[in-house]
């Protein structure tokens, strides 16, 4: 795998404990997400290097950044029809452009526009932006926030078929270290070397909520 990994508990020596963040694998040329699949769909996409065959380019998909949040939203792959877990390595420039077009899937007050700007934005784009809780490995709520990206139409033909770099399956690690989970020994766990993702675009930030 070329995903770099390290202690669980080293990083979270570092993690912030709050707020919202892109905690995040990244370099300047990609930005490694999460995805979870049934095995015909997940070996479909490793096997040809693109989402294809049974992966539907109809509905949207949603990607995740943060290894954490994907462990707790698919159970560690024991999840019906998310046992296949994916590493999408993704073209940077993709993410952040991803991230340039996306509305926030609710209205809040922040957003600075009526709640009828917010729903014709809402309309007209193809790219979902979302804010949840992140969990720590047992699953618990934390106070920071985690993000995860929504892509449709166009959206989604060029990420499937464009923007990935490599994609990876590491199902077997994320079995092997749930059983450290499962036996309450956090000292084993070893998860992907993440850190928290600024931009360069302050507008970006601001859009984001990222301190």
């Amino acid at each position: 795998m070329k995903i770099k990994f390290k202690s669980y508990k080293e990083q979270l020596k570092k993690w912030p404990q709050e707020g919202y963040h892109i905690m995040a694998q990244y370099d300047n040329e990609k930005i490694i997400v999460y995805q979870s699949y049934r095995k015909e769909i997940g070996e479909f996409a490793v096997r040809n290097q693109y989402f294809g065959g049974a992966f539907s380019l109809e509905r949207m998909t949603w990607i995740k950044p943060n290894f954490l949040w994907m462990m707790y939203r698919n159970g560690w792959g024991k999840k019906d029809g998310q046992e296949c877990v994916l590493a999408i390595h993704l073209k940077r420039s993709a993410f952040t452009h991803y991230l340039e077009n996306g509305v926030y899937s609710a209205y809040t007050d922040d957003l600075k526009i009526t709640r009828e700007e917010w729903q014709e934005k809402l309309k007209a784009s193809s790219v979902r932006l979302q804010w949840d809780p992140d969990h720590d490995p047992f699953g618990a709520k934390l106070e920071r926030r985690a993000i995860q990206i929504g892509l449709r139409n166009e959206f989604i033909k060029v990420f499937a078929q464009e923007d990935i770099l490599l994609i990876e399956d590491i199902s077997e690690f994320v079995k092997e270290q749930h059983q450290f989970v499962l036996n309450n020994d956090l000292d084993k766990l070893k998860v992907p070397e993440e850190r928290p993702l600024l931009f360069d675009d302050e507008d970006l930030n601001i859009k984001l909520r990222l301190k």
